[in-house]
């Protein structure tokens, strides 16, 4: 485990009794520990020529933005409906209990351009496959995919369409 893991807290119960839900503020209020994740989820992608980063709504915002800065690329948000202007572009995805959206400025992503999405946990994998399918709208190439945590019991990963690279820093 890399040394930031350890200022990740774990919290047993929340939100709901069962749950032990992984805590990355600490990791963010640390200046060292941020910068060298931050440094580890850009590793794999350096010579990747990524071109665009997509975070997804909300926390992969804070990764995806740094981690745009960190590779020399433009940052998009991957936002939930009605937080963008239109014209938009948009994913339904299937949640346990409903549906969900994941939407884009209509402009924001050029076809063929490379990108990557981040996000800060793995968890059952429908966001990401979501995330997947709209960057698929716009035509561009998505060089892969990067997560600080990924929750292996919930098997996110199975959701990950064949192809592009999923790499996660840390696997509880």
């Amino acid at each position: 485990m890399h040394a930031f893991g350890d200022l990740i807290r774990t919290v047993p119960d929340f939100p709901k009794p069962g749950v032990l839900f992984r805590d990355i503020t600490p990791l963010l209020a640390d200046a060292d520990g941020f910068a060298d994740c931050i440094a580890a989820l850009a590793a794999p992608w350096r010579d990747a020529g990524v071109q665009a980063v997509c975070g997804i709504e909300a926390r992969g915002f804070i990764f995806g933005a740094a981690l745009a800065q960190a590779l020399g690329a433009g940052f998009v948000p991957l936002r939930k409906p009605g937080k963008l202007p239109p014209p938009v572009l948009a994913v339904d995805y299937q949640l346990e209990y409903g549906v969900d959206r994941l939407e884009a400025r209509s402009d924001a992503l050029k076809r063929g351009e490379r990108v990557l999405l981040v996000d800060d946990v793995l968890a059952t994998g429908g966001t990401l496959a979501a995330a997947q399918a709209l960057v698929g709208r716009f035509g561009a190439e998505l060089a892969g995919a990067a997560v600080v945590i990924e929750l292996e019991a919930l098997r996110g990963r199975t959701r990950w369409l064949d192809g592009p690279p999923l790499h996660a820093l840390l696997r509880y």
